[in-house]
């Protein structure tokens, strides 16, 4: 049965800072013609054109970045696992910044406004990529693997393992259907307490704040360090709850920071530009070792 491509009904707009810049962008995300994909356009430089393919990813410092002829737009991961995971295939994103808004920190207000339009089908068949044979990409400074077999459709595990007493090693699985906006789309993106100073010195989540990522706290901390914490956040008082996270939050699945990193795990896959037939398995994956893997397989689709 031959399965039609998909675009947006109508356009989706929206406002927000970026987690990494701190800059408010204004972005939409139109419907596109069919064999169009995914592309970004930077209104405030000239129009400029980016395919989200990855062959234009530039960096992959704490998020997904393309870039092209020097025009980059930072931070795009949400937004591509929330239209692969809604099975968008073409669709055009305007921003006038340099930043995908992080919103909530995952990408469930992308689904949710996608969602209340629905998809227009569209009279082109979609295009698969069929895996032939085991992909195996490895990591060993950072303990990562990720592993693709032949497979008879979509599918993705995740495990991760931080050596962390408060996450301990949790897993997520996912069979591409219509349950993605719930199961994942919804979880949002996490940092653990003791990295956020480090980041900032990087010049790095300058727009983070605690509405946008859980936080964990692996050791107990002096108040006057959430207290300074609070403030960089300009945030009421915060506290380390006796689970281990911030009193931010509240977890919307026991296992929602390795449900994250699979919704991560399925936008920088969708830089494939095709929709995979594959069965995805990765240990601690992140967006360097993610983005690899869609360099290797858009190299074997570029054949």
């Amino acid at each position: 049965m031959q399965i039609n491509q998909h675009t947006l009904k109508r356009s989706c707009e929206f406002e927000g800072k970026g987690l990494h810049t701190g800059r408010i962008s204004r972005m939409a995300i139109r419907p596109a013609s069919a064999g169009a994909g995914i592309s970004f356009c930077r209104t405030d430089q000239g129009g400029c054109i980016i395919e989200a393919l990855a062959e234009n990813v530039t960096s992959t410092a704490r998020s997904t970045t393309i870039e092209k002829n020097g025009v980059s737009v930072i931070t795009i991961e949400h937004l591509m696992s929330a239209l692969y995971g809604l099975g968008v295939d073409n669709a055009l994103v305007e921003i006038d910044g340099p930043e995908v808004p992080i919103l909530d920190g995952s990408a469930k207000p992308y689904t949710d406004a996608i969602l209340a339009d629905g998809l227009s089908e569209q009279d082109k068949p979609v295009e698969f990529f069929e895996l032939k044979e085991e992909v195996r990409v490895t990591d060993a400074e950072r303990g990562s693997e990720i592993v693709l077999y032949p497979y008879d459709g979509t599918s993705y595990g995740v495990t991760v393992d931080y050596n962390s007493k408060v996450l301990g090693v949790q897993n997520a699985d996912w069979e591409y259907g219509p349950d993605y906006a719930q199961e994942i789309g919804s979880c949002r993106t996490f940092v653990f307490f003791h990295e956020i100073a480090f980041l900032f010195s990087k010049n790095l989540i300058k727009g983070g704040d605690v509405d946008n990522a859980i936080v964990i706290v692996e050791h107990p901390v002096v108040q006057d360090e959430l207290d300074r914490m609070a403030a960089l956040f300009n945030m009421p008082r915060l506290e380390r709850n006796s689970d281990g996270y911030l009193n931010n939050v509240h977890l919307r699945f026991s296992n929602e920071c390795a449900r994250h990193k699979l919704l991560d795990l399925v936008g920088d896959l969708a830089l494939t530009g095709k929709r995979l037939k594959a069965r995805v398995v990765a240990v601690k994956p992140g967006h360097g070792i993610n983005t690899k893997v869609a360099k290797v397989l858009r190299d074997k689709i570029l054949k």
